[in-house]
């Protein structure tokens, strides 16, 4: 499993450890991932999803999973979210 975020990209960074005396040494920051459950409204299901804790934050900020998806870019989103994506826009306008 990648420790990329399914839904912003959000991947590792890298940067240095810091001592007292000043050495430097490499280190990676990973992103703070979770496997979580989002319920679409559209679908009427949970999709399971590997997000980071901002991603999870910004879904609950715009309104759930499906504004979410609404507003993101495709280059951001994973190969299964993108086909979330997809399947919600296509339930949409066959309900309306």
């Amino acid at each position: 499993m990648s420790r990329r975020c399914e839904l912003t990209g959000k991947g590792p960074m890298t940067g240095n450890n810091v001592s007292h005396a000043n050495n430097k040494t490499k280190r990676r920051f990973l992103p703070n991932l979770n496997d979580v459950t989002l319920q679409s409204e559209t679908l009427g299901r949970g999709i399971k999803l590997r997000i980071s804790a901002a991603a999870l934050r910004s879904v609950d900020h715009r309104g759930g999973l499906d504004a979410f998806l609404a507003k993101a870019k495709d280059e951001e989103l994973s190969a299964a979210a993108l086909k979330v994506k997809k399947e919600i826009a296509k339930a949409q306008a066959a309900e309306a």
